[in-house]
């Protein structure tokens, strides 16, 4: 069913959004005579962001409907990593056949390639062969060589989302969750993994809303999200922690 496009997606900048629909539809050869009346469909599975998928007839009208992604950020995200540094590993990943391709920019959210496939849910994250399927993607994930210096940043970051967490919480919810003593666990956890750690680029966000699968290929994707330069053993526990807990044996023939 046709909607008002900029009118169901809550874009801050829809005019930035129009151009850069049109443009792609003009590169592709196809004709949009109407752009406020594209096909509009929200998508699941998404946490922190809108995702919405964009279609419109091709010019080859025995082809399939051209498909976009159309990512709305949500708020207060910035807070946790930078928008630019992600973007620019989000395009670098996407060259490397790790996700999606960015196809446009506009303030507040992205354009991305629509990857036919299904996010997978808490659930699948207990289904062994998933499971595997997702630590052999993984690991070719982890071997990506992103150029410049190889920094760990895990724990600064850390430390920081601990002072934010402080500035934005009263007394009281502060106490309650045991914020004062976080960065105690930090320093300890750092300690501990220094001593056997492999540093690599690693996702840091790996939920299964950030993983999908093609049902036909048995293809994963990644969804790029919080990337850091980090150790390995964190991004694989932060996997399990996100309904994977029985997986351990993977967890050990992934490391």
């Amino acid at each position: 069913m046709a909607v008002g496009i900029f009118g169901l997606i809550p874009s801050s900048s829809p005019d930035e959004l129009r151009k850069i629909l049109q443009a792609l539809s003009t590169k592709w050869g196809d004709v949009v005579e109407d752009f406020e009346s594209l096909e509009v469909k929200p998508m699941k599975g998404a946490m922190t962001n809108e995702v919405f998928m964009v279609s419109w007839p091709r010019k080859e009208t025995n082809l399939r409907c051209r498909k976009l992604l159309v990512r709305v950020y949500g708020e207060g995200v910035e807070l946790f990593f930078n928008r630019d540094d992600e973007i620019r590993t989000f395009e670098y990943v996407a060259r490397h056949g790790h996700g999606p391709t960015l196809l446009g920019r506009f303030a507040g959210g992205r354009v991305e390639e629509f990857i036919h496939a299904r996010t997978l849910s808490a659930t699948d994250l207990r289904d062994p062969n998933i499971s595997a399927l997702v630590a052999s993607k993984l690991r070719r994930f982890h071997s990506i060589h992103i150029p410049g210096d190889r920094i760990m940043l895990i724990w600064d970051r850390m430390r920081t989302w601990v002072g934010q967490a402080k500035n934005l919480c009263s007394n009281e919810h502060s106490t309650e969750f045991g914020l004062d003593d976080i960065e105690d666990e930090i320093n300890l956890l750092e300690q501990e993994v220094n001593n056997e750690q492999e540093i690599g680029f690693c996702h840091n966000d790996l939920q299964y809303g950030n993983i999908m699968i093609d049902e036909e290929t048995n293809a994963i994707t990644i969804i790029v999200s919080l990337l850091l330069i980090t150790t390995n053993l964190l991004n694989i526990f932060s996997f399990f922690q996100n309904g994977g807990k029985k997986f351990k044996t993977h967890f050990y023939d992934t490391i």
